[in-house]
């Protein structure tokens, strides 16, 4: 039988507020356990939530971003469930009415633009962490992270592969953090996925019964534990066995999914109003200026990356992955004037290639967009060749100062006079007359033979164009 992968994916992004959604409370990554709970996050008797107007505007500039709609009124619920590090026995959420509602988020896969619908996004606090590792024969409880600002952001079941999925998930990470409402720390556990997966037969329009695995920290795992859990799933139906709704949990190590407890129905939480928190109503005013405040978004900027510098879909995709990218190309091509495609190319490849062999972000890189961006001016000029930039750029990269020093310390500049070409191209033709003889017999593979030989005579300096040019006016004579 064939089958058909469904996937729905539920992300929780940390809001980037310096306190917490209800309380005052910092929300700073690495302090001393229990150092950032205070008597809100405890739930001590008596205390009282108060909403963090930060952590509604972030969500606001999300809905804004995707297209959804923005309800002018939501109300925040209690999520009753008992978990040791859940000091209150319940969890401030959204349910029925939450703050984003819809939206839709496009990526590119492979060749193709996909885009994967929302059904919505709600606010809500963030549990405490139990901790097994440090401790004989028992947990400790850390509840730094109780009451930490979430957006939980859940999609439609629109993705049929792993490799949608991880597109999405990378996709949203990016316009998180390039909206400003998350800093998509994944190691911090700022941005982390919940993967609903189940599998149908092929042209069916039923949905199967899906597994939940949870807490997926890193693109990688999130790829990996999709695709475990749809060969589970097929081979236990495959063998007359049926799926059970459940919560699992993904094993990096043994790279597989392993059941962690029955999958619980929205019911089951026994939602209601919280009592403590009034009704959030949004003003037109409010919406309007975060609307005012928002960035070009990638989807745009992409698409005006393809129509104004006639830049491909995939590189246009590639150059709006961040917006550290997308800053460093801009900032590229506004020294250069222009030069799109040729910027385009040496940060997809060059760039990119330095910074994954030393395991850096673009922001960390050695060589800045406008030493880059002096590097391709060399080129643009006609003072090096693009072979000669490459070991220019290799220079640059490991501190020995901006390209057109480096170009006159170590005698790189490109050989442009005509007639130093010139002569050099008569002693090649001379010295190879099997090749003369063979491209005027039509074969052109002897003209790269020739150019190369040139290139070599002139120590890679001379002017690709200009050999090319003179040569085939000699060998036309």
């Amino acid at each position: 039988m064939q089958w058909e992968t469904v996937i729905g994916l539920e992300t929780h992004a940390q809001l980037s507020t310096v306190s917490k959604i209800f309380s005052g409370a910092a929300t700073r990554f690495g302090a001393a356990p229990n150092a950032q709970a205070c008597a809100v996050d405890i739930a001590l008797p008596g205390v009282l939530p108060v909403l963090n107007r930060a952590a509604v505007e972030k969500a606001i500039r999300f809905g804004l971003a995707v297209g959804a709609d923005i309800s002018r009124r939501s109300v925040f619920a209690r999520k009753n469930y008992f978990y040791p590090d859940l000091p209150k026995g319940y969890q401030i959420s959204q349910y029925e009415l939450p703050v984003v509602v819809g939206g839709s988020v496009s990526m590119v896969v492979g060749d193709a633009e996909k885009t994967v619908h929302l059904t919505r996004a709600h606010l809500e606090e963030d549990a405490g962490k139990s901790l097994h590792e440090d401790f004989h024969g028992m947990s400790g409880i850390d509840l730094n992270r109780a009451g930490t600002p979430l957006l939980e952001i859940v999609t439609e079941p629109d993705m049929r592969s792993a490799e949608e999925a991880v597109a999405y998930a990378k996709t949203l990470h990016a316009l998180v953090r390039w909206i400003g409402i998350c800093d998509g720390s994944m190691q911090e556990g700022s941005f982390r996925c919940d993967a609903n997966v189940s599998v149908r037969p092929k042209g069916s329009q039923t949905l199967g019964t899906r597994s939940e695995i949870k807490n997926l920290n890193s693109f990688r795992f999130l790829e990996e534990a999709i695709n475990y859990e749809v060969r589970r799933q097929i081979e236990l139906l495959e063998d007359g066995g049926t799926v059970v709704q459940e919560t699992r949990l993904y094993d990096p190590e043994r790279k597989e999914t392993r059941s962690m407890r029955s999958k619980e129905d929205a019911h089951d939480y026994r939602y209601f109003p919280d009592p403590d928190l009034l009704p959030l109503e949004l003003s037109e005013s409010w919406l309007e200026t975060v609307r005012a405040s928002l960035p070009e978004l990638p989807q745009a900027k992409r698409g005006r990356y393809m129509r104004e510098f006639e830049l491909s879909a995939y590189d246009a995709a590639v150059l709006t992955s961040s917006r550290e990218v997308a800053d460093y190309y801009e900032d590229m091509i506004r020294t250069l004037k222009g030069g799109y495609k040729l910027a385009s190319s040496w940060i997809t490849v060059e760039l990119f290639g330095a910074l994954k062999r030393a395991g850096l972000e673009i922001s960390q890189s050695p060589v800045g967009s406008r030493q880059l961006a002096g590097l391709l001016l060399q080129i643009q000029t006609n003072v090096i060749n693009g072979k000669t930039a490459k070991d220019v750029f290799e220079a640059m990269w490991n501190g020995e100062g901006e390209a057109e020093a480096i170009i006159a310390a170590k005698g790189l500049k490109q050989i442009s006079d005509t007639g130093e070409l010139e002569s050099v191209i008569d002693g090649v033709l001379a010295a190879n007359p099997k090749s003369v003889e063979e491209y005027r017999a039509g074969k052109e593979k002897a003209f790269n033979a020739l150019v190369g030989q040139a290139m070599k005579a002139t120590r890679g300096k001379g002017n690709p164009a200009q050999i090319n040019e003179i040569l085939k006016k000699k060998l036309a004579s």
